[in-house]
C-alpha cells in the first residue's frame, strides 16, 4: 500500500507535472513501496521562480516581528504533525522510530534558536568616521533561495535551510532528495496551512530537477548539502548567475583519543557518533585516533559496543540500527570494506551483510570495527557513510595530528584528552570547521554548522553566521543637512 502520493507544491497548490512517476521504497524491506511522486516539469521550474520572485517581494516588506509571528505559526503546524513526519523518515529513511523523533525534535530547536537571531536586528551601529556622519551596516534579505537536501535527515536538513530563508525576508524553492521526499511534503502541507503562497514551494525528482532549479534564471542564492562531487556541479551551475552558494559536503571525522580517565565513557560517545543514521551522517566519527597503549583497549570496547546495535525495521521496538538507505549505498559499503581488508586493514567485527539477501531482507550492513588502518588506503582517505569504524595508533602526537589533518576533508573532529596542552593545541591545529573536546560530534542549536576544506563552501548554516549567506550586506552612509 502507497502510503505518500505527491506532485509538486507551486504557488500554494500540488500539481501532477511531469507524466513519469517515481516511487520509493522501505530499505528495511526494499519491496515495500512507501510513496509515489510526480516530479518537475521545466516549465514547473520556471513557474515557480516566478511565482517566488512575487511572494518575496511582498514578504521582504513585511515587519520581522509580524514575519516571525506568521513563521513560528508554521513551525507549531510542523511540531503538530511530528509523529507523522518521524514516521515518514523512518519509512524512507530507515532509522529507527525514536532516532526520527529526535531528529524532527531538533529541527524545531533548530528553527527556535535561528528566530532568536532574527530578533536581535539585522542592523550594525558603526563607528562614526567624519563630522556629520552615522555609519551603520544593514542586511536586506537576499531574495529567491534555490534548496537541494540530501536522503540522511529528511526534517533536519531541509529545515535548516526552509526556517532562516523565511525569518530573514527570502522566499525559498527546495527539492529534497528522491530517495525520502514524503517529510518534505508533509512540511509543505504546513505551509499551506500558514504562509503565504509562493514563499515556500516543493519541486520533486532527480539530478535533472535539481540542475534546471540551480541554474534558473532569478535564483539568488542556492543552499545545497550532499555529496563533493554534486556540490562541484552546482558551484559551476550557480556561477552562470552569480547566485550566492553555501555548501555543505562530505566529512571523513576523526576522534583522537589521547589520554582519558573513563575511558568507557569515551567509548559510548564515540560509538554513538558512529553508529547514528547507521553512520550515513557528514558529521559522524568514521576514524579512531588512538594513543598507542590504549588501541587494544579501546579495540574491545568499540567491537563489544558494535556487536551490542540490535538492527531492524524502525518500526521495531528496541531498534537502534537501522538499514542503509538504498541498494547503491549499501553496496558502496560493502565495495570500500572489500578495499579495505585488500589492502591490508583487519575486520574484527561485521564487514559484511546481517541478511542473506538485502534486495529482499533489507540494506542490513553489520556495524563494522576495521583496525590497523594506515593513512595511504582508501578506507582511511575515502567517506563511507556507512556503520564503519577504522581504528589507527599513534605514538606521538605529531603523528596523531599528521593523521587527523591528512585528509580532504574538515567537518568535524574530536578530541579526548585531560592534558590542557594537547587540547590546546587540537583548538589551534584541527583542520576542521567544528572542534569537540572530551565528547562526541553533536552539535548545537545555536552554533554555526559548517566545515572547511572539501567539507564546506560559503557561509555557515545555523546560528548568526546563518545571515551572510541568506542576507546581503549594505553599507550606509548617513549625513545630516
Amino acid at each position: 500500500m502507497t502510503a505518500y502520493d505527491y506532485g509538486c507544491l507551486i504557488g500554494g497548490a500540488w500539481q501532477d507535472g511531469a507524466a513519469m512517476t517515481f516511487e520509493t521504497f522501505n530499505p528495511a524491506r526494499p519491496r515495500e513501496r512507501i510513496g509515489s511522486y510526480r516530479p518537475a516539469s521545466p516549465e514547473m521550474i520556471e513557474e515557480a521562480v516566478r511565482n517566488a520572485t512575487q511572494a518575496q517581494k511582498a514578504w521582504r516588506k513585511v515587519p520581522v516581528a509580524e514575519r516571525i509571528r506568521i513563521c513560528t505559526a508554521f513551525f507549531g503546524a510542523i511540531a503538530a504533525r511530528s509523529e507523522e513526519i518521524a514516521l515518514s523518515i523512518t519509512l524512507e529513511q530507515g532509522k529507527p522510530l525514536a532516532e526520527a523523533r529526535n531528529e524532527a525534535a531538533k529541527s524545531l530547536g533548530e528553527a527556535a534558536a535561528m528566530t532568536a537571531h532574527v530578533l536581535s536586528g539585522g542592523t550594525e551601529r558603526m563607528a562614526d568616521a567624519r563630522p556629520g556622519f552615522q555609519n551603520m551596516v544593514a542586511r536586506r534579505p537576499r531574495g529567491v533561495i534555490a534548496a537541494i537536501t540530501p536522503w540522511n535527515f529528511p526534517i533536519l536538513t531541509p529545515m535548516r535551510k526552509i526556517a532562516p530563508a523565511l525569518l530573514f525576508g527570502n522566499a525559498i524553492i527546495i527539492k529534497p532528495s528522491e530517495f525520502t521526499p514524503s517529510t518534505v511534503c508533509l512540511i509543505g502541507e504546513a505551509a499551506n496551512e500558514t504562509l503565504p503562497a509562493g514563499l515556500l514551494q516543493i519541486v520533486l525528482g532527480s539530478g535533472d530537477v535539481g540542475a534546471a532549479l540551480v541554474g534558473a534564471p532569478g535564483v539568488a542564492g542556492i543552499t545545497f548539502t550532499g555529496s563533493v562531487a554534486t556540490g562541484k556541479r552546482i558551484y559551476a551551475l550557480g556561477a552562470g548567475n552569480l547566485a550566492e552558494l553555501s555548501l555543505e559536503l562530505g566529512g571523513k571525522n576523526a576522534v583522537v583519543i589521547n589520554d582519558v580517565d573513563d575511558l568507557e565513557s569515551c567509548l559510548d560517545q564515540v560509538a554513538g557518533a558512529a553508529f547514528m543514521c547507521a553512520g550515513q551522517r557528514c558529521t559522524a566519527i568514521s576514524r579512531v585516533i588512538v594513543a598507542e597503549p590504549l588501541r587494544p583497549q579501546v579495540e574491545a570496547g568499540l567491537v563489544r559496543r558494535a556487536e551490542a546495535q540490535k538492527q531492524g525495521d524502525g518500526r521495531e521496538g528496541g531498534v537502534t540500527l537501522g538499514p542503509l538507505t538504498t541498494g547503491a549505498q549499501f553496496a558502496r559499503v560493502r565495495r570500500m570494506v572489500e578495499a579495505g581488508v585488500a589492502e591490508g586493514a583487519m575486520v574484527l567485527t561485521g564487514g559484511a551483510s546481517s541478511v542473506g539477501d538485502p534486495e529482499t531482507e533489507g540494506y542490513f550492513f553489520a556495524p563494522t570495527i576495521i583496525s590497523g588502518i594506515t593513512p595511504d588506503m582508501s578506507v582511511a582517505r575515502e567517506e563511507i557513510f556507512g556503520p564503519v569504524i577504522g581504528i589507527s595508533s599513534y605514538t606521538t602526537l605529531d603523528e596523531a595530528f599528521d593523521i587527523l589533518n591528512g585528509v580532504e576533508y574538515g567537518l568535524t573532529s574530536s578530541l579526548f584528552s585531560k592534558d590542557f596542552g594537547v587540547i590546546q593545541r587540537f583548538v589551534a591545529e584541527s583542520e576542521s570547521g567544528m572542534l569537540h573536546v572530551n565528547h562526541g560530534t553533536i552539535p548545537d542549536n545555536h552554533m554555526p554548522f559548517g566545515g572547511i576544506k572539501n567539507s564546506g563552501v560559503g557561509a555557515y548554516s545555523v546560528g548568526a553566521s546563518a545571515a551572510h549567506f541568506y542576507t546581503t550586506e549594505h553599507s550606509v552612509y548617513l549625513k545630516a543637512q
